[in-house]
């Protein structure tokens, strides 16, 4: 549907019934927590049967309750604050049972993750990131460490990858300053999109080189303006971010690279192996 569900919602109030328009008036007025509520939980807030839920949602046009609440989720992805978060997992996240809860919610994204991702725009991203002359990785705020992540592993697979440090403002754009037609841009954000990150990939991509965003869904503004998009679920409602879908697709990316370059992995481990055992990098331990 092209208009914001609210709008859609506004629109129609002067023709709901009774119960329909208490729900409209709720999600009006609380859109930031009915988005994550079931039909069940929001009719019962409401005061109305989980059923007439079920019908309003039909009723704007959704293909059922889930249609709507995607709608209510993608709409707001971006704008909840850390507070707002704080309440909403109030509501979803019981206290009796965190653990469980947590990472119950990860195992959902990871499956979410694995349904949706496309296979031709991995693909072509171990491909442009295997033949690139500098491969450049931009990850801020809570992506810093998934940059840092990927960084890490893929200067061990191939020269001239480059992970970019925003401790300026100006800083990120002198560290690519240079970047061109052959080279790559790989840079990561979810919910709350850094607005830093947006900006490096435009400048990148009016220098001609190809960008890769790994994001969570098409509501992600970088998903506007990357040549190639990997989406990887990071839905969690809470002050912090969930990264394990995000982390785990990078893993992918980087197994499949080194895969590729089988021969030099294996000729670069050797080679560290001995560097490490000499600099005694790791400790010893009895077998």
């Amino acid at each position: 549907m092209e208009k914001d569900v609210l709008a859609v919602i506004s629109d129609g109030n002067a023709h709901f019934s009774k119960g329909q328009r208490q729900i409209a008036n709720y999600i009006l007025e609380n859109y930031d927590k009915a988005a994550f509520m079931t039909a069940g939980k929001l009719g019962s807030t409401v005061g109305v049967s989980e059923s007439t839920v079920v019908r309003f949602a039909a009723e704007l046009g959704y293909d059922g309750y889930p249609g709507m609440r995607k709608a209510l989720q993608e709409m707001i992805r971006n704008r909840l604050t850390s507070v707002q978060r704080i309440e909403v997992a109030k509501e979803l996240i019981d206290d009796s049972n965190v653990l469980k809860a947590v990472l119950s919610a990860d195992i959902e994204k990871l499956q979410r993750t694995v349904e949706e991702i496309d296979q031709k725009s991995f693909d072509s991203a171990v491909d442009a990131i295997l033949r690139a002359d500098h491969v450049f990785i931009l990850g801020i705020r809570s992506s810093a460490a998934l940059a840092g992540f990927m960084g890490f592993y893929l200067n061990l697979l191939r020269d001239n990858v480059h992970l970019l440090h925003d401790t300026a403002i100006s800083e990120v754009y002198e560290q690519i300053l240079r970047i061109g037609p052959n080279d790559v841009l790989v840079a990561m954000s979810y919910p709350r999109y850094s607005s830093r990150t947006v900006k490096v990939m435009r400048f990148a991509k009016a220098a001609g080189a190809t960008t890769i965003g790994l994001t969570d869904s098409e509501a992600s503004p970088l998903a506007e303006i990357s040549d190639i998009t990997l989406f990887a679920r990071s839905d969690m409602v809470s002050f912090l971010d969930s990264l394990v879908a995000p982390l785990s697709l990078i893993n992918a990316l980087i197994v499949s690279i080194g895969i590729h370059k089988k021969d030099d992995l294996s000729d670069t481990f050797r080679r560290l192996e001995a560097v490490w055992s000499e600099n005694e990098v790791y400790e010893r331990t009895e077998s």
